[in-house]
């Protein structure tokens, strides 16, 4: 038998089954090769799809961009808003804001928006330039709207802060970049209004530098000022740009002119140096000599804005529709994209430890409601995807109530016009239909407990009555505060159970000025307004002992109560404010009258006797006691605790506290004088006072009390400079005169009732 070589092995098997056709083995054979072909094709293929996959989202993340666009009033930032939606093809024709058709700028739809001239509501909207996506936040800039404001900021990646050429930075452009700066949102300039008398670009850019304290530089320098204002050169490309058309529509790039080339190569000299300076990369080739390329500069520019090191400034005019496109340019080549930015939630679980989200549609879904509108087809949400992916008919659950809801419908917003669509990603700006929610919820899918902003929300400090002047309009009225209380979690509405008026109670006057005018103006209601009035507390400051016996008899069923204990005041910095504690021995009073013995104590500390003010702080201890088999009753015993209570209230020495506010005060150096001697007068403590450039910041502990209308008299000693914020602090007991004096006011009104 010859003998065969290994090798040969495999070929002679593959003869003689040939050969003799037989098939089991050939396909048994066949079969495994082909089964481990395929499967090794299949996971080949996986491996693409999975490499395929990773770019998906994050190609489409790349491609979006969410930005802000806030400003000094009048600076033209909803004419700028209208000319990007008129280029990106969102709106066909452009309305001025104070146009003679009457029509109004897109943004502005609300009534009060267009008379007072201010942004209330931020409206949100959506376009697309050169195959990048960009949302659109219109921001309110005021500090009354504090947690307004807090959420507008945290919905964007990046801003872009628009200043007057002719004006300047002005105060509200230092307080708009000391929110962005506070909520660490990169951001681009805007110089505006280039075609106006008087304009001059590098004024207003070493103004930047001075007063906001902006590391910046221009990227572009205007060809002609004023009326000659003609076109820019883009000193990054070296380019001539020059908007032709009816609107400006048409770009045409030329070469540098040459009277200007001595000009563009010192300012863009300046630009290195300035970027170098926080840039490592492109210092070492700048002091190297070499000679730096429009790309090298470009990715030095994004580098340096994304840290927040350095701000480009961009030129133009939006009315005369120059400038605008070379913005957008700017807004995709130097804003950050949702995953180049970090966002941190708080996680419930673990007492708000700061947890970062990655930003990718992998995760779990966490997205917040920013903002909520009555639309006409119900309540319209706003939510900003942080990280996971929503899709429509998916089953989301709100962290702040554990309520678990149905997403009915999915759109995207333009102003006021939707767009349905199916799911939406991370970094994404969306709205849902018919989702019950307050402003400022986050929603997750269930797996994590994450909320987006802090749940702890500052307490009202300031209340005001408002009762409707006509008494059928009572049910729009109570519509109004209900929405107005969803919106705005600031925002509380309670019963005085005196006078049976209705009280808002809110974090300022002007807040609550703000939402009287809108419940006349959207809801047709008149409101009558009572004086504002501040929230004070009572509390007691020693142990008293109380022992009191109710009894009724009168025929019938008696009443027979006996309680024995004493009241004291709770250790400082305990969390609850009342505090309940039975230390009986043995049966004297049986259990089942306990939760009606502690309610009557309850209910008594709701009116303290001194003003009628709530009493906090305070311990109730109950030591003995004595029933009666047939007359005690739940009733008897509640009588008792209340008259109790009553009873030993003076002997615990009670005081009144009041809400003291931290008050920060922005104001010029010179006035600082005046300033202080002010607040010594309202009886305020200064606990700080900074210098921060050609400012001085005060810090001071002041009773609200005496805060009412200090926003005019702020004014009027600072010249219009100054400018404030104030936040609850604590409530702190007031001194001895003021508390007789507020003792003889409420005694007074009870005896004149």
């Amino acid at each position: 038998m010859a003998r065969v070589s290994r090798s040969s092995a495999p070929r002679l098997l593959y003869a003689l089954c040939s050969s003799a056709s037989l098939s089991p083995a050939s396909s048994l054979i066949g079969g495994a090769f082909q089964l481990r072909h395929i499967s090794g094709g299949n996971m080949a293929r996986a491996k693409a799809a999975a490499a395929d996959k990773e770019p998906w989202w994050k190609d489409s993340m790349e491609r979006l961009r969410n930005i802000g666009i806030s400003a000094h009033i009048d600076s033209g930032k909803t004419t700028l808003t209208e000319r990007i939606l008129y280029y990106t093809g969102r709106i066909h024709e452009i309305h001025e804001v104070r146009g003679r058709d009457g029509v109004g700028a897109k943004m502005d739809s609300m009534d009060l928006e267009r008379e007072k001239g201010i942004t209330i509501q931020s409206a949100a909207t959506y376009c697309s330039w050169k195959d990048y996506k960009i949302n659109i936040i219109d921001t309110p800039g005021h500090v009354d709207f504090t947690i307004e404001v807090e959420r507008a900021l945290r919905v964007l990646d990046g801003a872009i802060l628009v200043l007057c050429s002719v004006g300047g930075v002005q105060s509200q452009s230092i307080t708009v970049d000391r929110q962005m700066r506070r909520y660490e949102v990169p951001r681009l300039a805007f110089i505006n209004k280039l075609d106006r008398m008087g304009a001059d670009p590098w004024k207003v850019l070493n103004q930047a530098r001075s007063k906001l304290r902006h590391h910046s530089a221009a990227i572009q320098v205007p060809i002609g000022l004023e009326d000659d204002f003609k076109g820019l050169v883009d000193l990054v490309q070296l380019k001539a740009y020059y908007f032709h058309g009816s609107s400006g529509e048409n770009i045409v790039t030329e070469e540098v002119p040459a009277d200007m080339e001595a000009l563009v190569a010192e300012k863009r000299r300046e630009l290195i140096e300035t970027v170098s300076e926080v840039d490592d990369k492109l210092a070492e080739a700048f002091l190297g000599d070499e000679t730096i390329s429009a790309a090298d500069l470009e990715e030095a520019v994004r580098r340096a804005t994304l840290a927040q090191k350095f701000i480009p400034v961009f030129m133009g005019s939006a009315f005369k529709n120059k400038g605008v496109q070379p913005l957008l340019d700017g807004v995709i080549s130097y804003l950050p994209c949702p995953i180049e930015v970090s966002n941190y939630a708080l996680d419930q679980t673990k007492n708000e430890d700061k947890v970062e989200l990655h930003g990718s549609p992998d995760g779990p879904l966490v997205a917040l409601a920013f903002k909520l509108e009555e639309g006409r087809f119900g309540q319209l949400t706003y939510l900003r995807i942080y990280e996971g992916v929503i899709r429509k008919g998916d089953f989301i659950i709100n962290v702040n109530t554990g309520k678990k809801i149905k997403v009915p419908r999915l759109v995207r917003m333009h102003s006021d016009e939707m767009e349905d669509i199916q799911e939406a990603h991370a970094g994404q700006i969306v709205a849902v239909f018919g989702v019950d929610c307050a402003s400022g919820d986050t929603f997750t899918d269930g797996s994590v407990r994450y909320t987006m902003t802090s749940m702890n929300v500052p307490e009202p400090v300031m209340s005001l009555a408002v009762q409707p002047v006509s008494k059928d309009s009572g049910g729009q009225f109570s519509k109004a505060l209900n929405r107005f209380q969803k919106e705005d979690p600031t925002f509380r509405v309670g019963l005085d159970p005196e006078s049976g008026q209705t009280i808002i109670s809110g974090m300022g006057e002007l807040h609550l000025d703000i939402y009287v005018e809108r419940i006349r103006r959207e809801y047709k209601v008149d409101a009558s307004v009572g004086k504002p009035r501040v929230n004070f507390r009572e509390t007691v400051t020693q142990r008293a002992d109380f022992d009191y016996l109710h009894k009724k008899q009168s025929g019938g069923q008696g009443q027979y109560g006996r309680v024995i204990g004493y009241i004291e005041p709770l250790p400082a910095g305990s969390p609850t404010k009342f505090e309940f504690e039975n230390l009986l021995v043995g049966q004297a009073i049986p259990s089942n009258f306990m939760p009606a013995i502690e309610k009557g104590f309850k209910e008594a500390a709701n009116s303290g006797a001194l003003i009628g003010h709530p009493v906090e702080n305070l311990r109730v201890v109950l030591t003995d006691g004595a029933a009666h088999a047939v007359d005690s009753s739940e009733l008897a015993f509640k009588m008792a605790s209340i008259y109790a209570f009553r009873q030993c209230y003076a002997a615990s020495r009670p005081v009144i506290l009041e809400p003291v506010m931290l008050v920060e005060l922005k104001v010029p150096t010179e006035f600082q004088g005046a300033v202080a001697g002010d607040l010594n007068k309202r009886k305020g403590v200064i606990v700080g006072n900074d210098q921060e450039g050609d400012d001085s910041v005060i810090t001071a502990h002041v009773p609200l009390n005496n805060m009412f209308g200090y926003s005019t008299a702020l004014r009027s000693m600072t010249q219009g400079k100054g400018e404030f914020t104030m936040e609850y602090k604590e409530h702190s007991p007031v001194s001895h005169d003021v508390q007789t004096q507020l003792i003889n006011t409420y005694k007074g009104n009870k005896a004149a009732e």
